[in-house]
């Protein structure tokens, strides 16, 4: 009996250990779970803590987007208002804009090469009455060449702009015999006129060379008749030349005539006839075949009785063909005219027909083999009437004129007009 109780009391302190241990296991489990539970809420906490921080953030985000949005409005509408100011600015000050806008005439080029002397002579011409009319004419120096002193001498004048043609390859005449120059200075002028009218857009472009000389209203000359190219699309150009402006044959100023002949020696010409030109260009002798009827298809030309333009060129391409004889001669306008008050409309085809027919109307007929002596007798308007080629080329060697008789699509040369007392109509 003992040792059944022996042995119970190891059972029941077996059994006691047991539950001791168990129950230290769950205490130290619930300690565990304590634990982590203490954690998790503190976590909560934390992630609620940022949350809270993070919604806060996202409502200042939120505040600014807000505000920024507002801004850009108010900045639309300002600049909507602005914009809306300046059309009307615009619109209100346009008038008055332009009209304060001096837009250019036309440009003017001097074709120049290797000849430093005559282009300083030139420029020093050309600007002394450029200067007060310098937006309405801007000047250009068009180089043919290397020529490292008609460079230089173009570079020193900072109120022009210089330009420089060079061949792209060798310049070959199509005859024996020809003279190169002529050209070269065909591929020189329509490259500057192409650069002129093309790359620049220019409407109208005035063209010298470096061996002229200007008149002092020479500008206002172009300026008055730029309106009559523009009218009148029979006028295919103005020039500033009269082959027969030499001083014996000449006395008004103011006078201008339509010529089916191109004088050319300082001439104008628009856009819209350059090109026409540009494309069919001849490769030589371009003067002369400007002049073919082909070409000019039967418009005129306007040239002044006084010259405007001189030319002192005895050396050149010409070497100084009809120099003395009928160049030197010439007269340059020396008076003021004062072109804007000057009407110009009688040059208009419907009215200048009838207005050289009053002329001719007035003049006293004079004939027979000393009309030329008759004609310096007089002191009233004469005409004289030739037959042919032959009896005219025998007058004009009477009265001094050039003899050629080049291009002439009708026996009436009304560009022949000259004046001893009075005008001389030659037809």
């Amino acid at each position: 009996m003992a040792r059944d109780f022996c042995d119970v009391r190891i059972l029941l302190f077996v059994a006691a250990a047991a539950f001791i241990y168990i129950q230290v296991r769950l205490f130290a489990t619930q300690s565990e779970y304590a634990e982590r539970l203490g954690a998790v809420v503190e976590s909560e906490n934390q992630c609620t803590s940022q949350m809270r921080l993070l919604i806060e953030q996202i409502s200042t985000q939120q505040g600014k987007i807000v505000a920024l949005e507002e801004a850009r409005k108010i900045r639309d509408e300002e600049c909507a208002q602005l914009k809306t100011l300046i059309r009307h600015l615009e619109r209100k000050n346009l008038q008055s804009l332009t009209s304060q806008k001096e837009w250019p005439v036309a440009a003017v080029v001097i074709m120049a090469c290797n000849r430093p002397d005559y282009l300083e002579r030139t420029l020093e011409s050309v600007l002394k009455y450029q200067r007060s009319v310098s937006a309405k004419f801007p000047v250009f120096v068009s180089q043919d060449g290397t020529n490292p002193d008609v460079k230089t001498k173009a570079l020193s004048y900072s109120q022009i702009t210089y330009m420089q043609h060079l061949e792209s390859e060798p310049v070959r005449t199509e005859r024996p015999g020809e003279i190169i120059a002529y050209y070269k200075i065909a591929r020189h002028y329509k490259w500057a006129l192409d650069e002129l009218f093309t790359k620049h857009n220019f409407s109208r472009v005035i063209i010298l060379e470096d061996d002229m000389e200007i008149a002092p209203d020479f500008f206002d000359y172009f300026e008055a008749t730029s309106a009559l190219l523009e009218k009148d699309k029979t006028i295919m150009a103005v020039s500033s030349w009269n082959d027969n402006g030499q001083v014996e044959f000449v006395h008004d100023p103011e006078i201008l005539y339509r010529s089916d002949f191109f004088p050319g020696l300082g001439w104008m010409l628009t856009k819209s006839i350059w090109n026409e030109l540009s494309p069919k260009w001849p490769k030589a002798y371009w003067d002369d075949w400007v002049r073919l009827k082909e070409v000019h298809k039967d418009r005129q030309f306007i040239h002044p009785e006084v010259c405007r333009t001189y030319n002192f060129g005895e050396h050149g391409s010409s070497m100084g063909q009809f120099y003395k004889q009928y160049l030197e001669p010439i007269k340059l306008n020396d008076v003021h005219v004062d072109w804007k008050s000057v009407d110009l409309s009688y040059l208009l085809e419907d009215k200048f027909l009838n207005h050289f027919a009053h002329i001719l109307s007035k003049a006293r007929p004079v004939d027979g083999p000393d009309a030329v002596l008759k004609a310096h007798n007089v002191d009233v308007d004469v005409q004289i009437q030739y037959n042919d080629q032959r009896d005219f080329e025998r007058l004009a060697r009477q009265f001094g004129i050039f003899e050629e008789w080049k291009a002439i699509s009708s026996p009436f040369l009304f560009h022949l007009t000259v004046g001893f007392p009075g005008d001389i109509q030659i037809h």
